[in-house]
């Protein structure tokens, strides 16, 4: 069987357990047989081969791996659905107490509850969405 071959099944395999493990290492030792592939189908002998999986292989866990992960791991930038609506404020349409209650929020109307079980919010103030809950705005007054 060809050298090249060989890289290239190896290529595979750990392409194939990255999936799997999602870490990324797997994926840059992935790319360095890929890597060495392409070299070993130009004809460069074994020992040099091997020092190309090994460099980079080396360069794409030390380098690209952290850059990689750092983007992958990132919070997300924007909030969609409900999570965009925690944090913002709400106008008091009817009492909000521990039991229930009406705010709008951003124009729509939504039940709400308070935050702390023992507030009573008179209609009229304006508070925040500290969380949601089904259909159902925890809010808390603001100071």
């Amino acid at each position: 069987m060809d050298p090249w071959l060989i890289w290239l099944i190896i290529a595979a395999v750990l392409a194939a357990a990255e999936i799997f493990t999602l870490t990324a290492a797997l994926g840059m030792l992935s790319a360095a047989a890929l890597v060495t592939a392409g070299s070993a189908a130009f004809g460069l002998p074994l020992p040099l081969q091997f020092l190309v999986f090994t460099v980079v292989a080396t360069v794409t866990v030390l380098f690209v791996r952290p850059i990689a992960l750092r983007h992958v791991l990132q919070p997300q930038v924007a909030r969609f659905g409900v999570d965009a609506l925690v944090g913002k404020g709400a106008y008091v349409v009817s009492e909000v107490t521990g039991r229930g209650g009406r705010v709008r929020i951003d124009g729509e109307e939504w039940t709400a509850r308070a935050y702390d079980e023992t507030l009573v919010i008179p209609p009229g103030v304006i508070v925040d969405v500290m969380e949601i809950s089904g259909a159902t705005a925890i809010v808390y007054p603001r100071d």
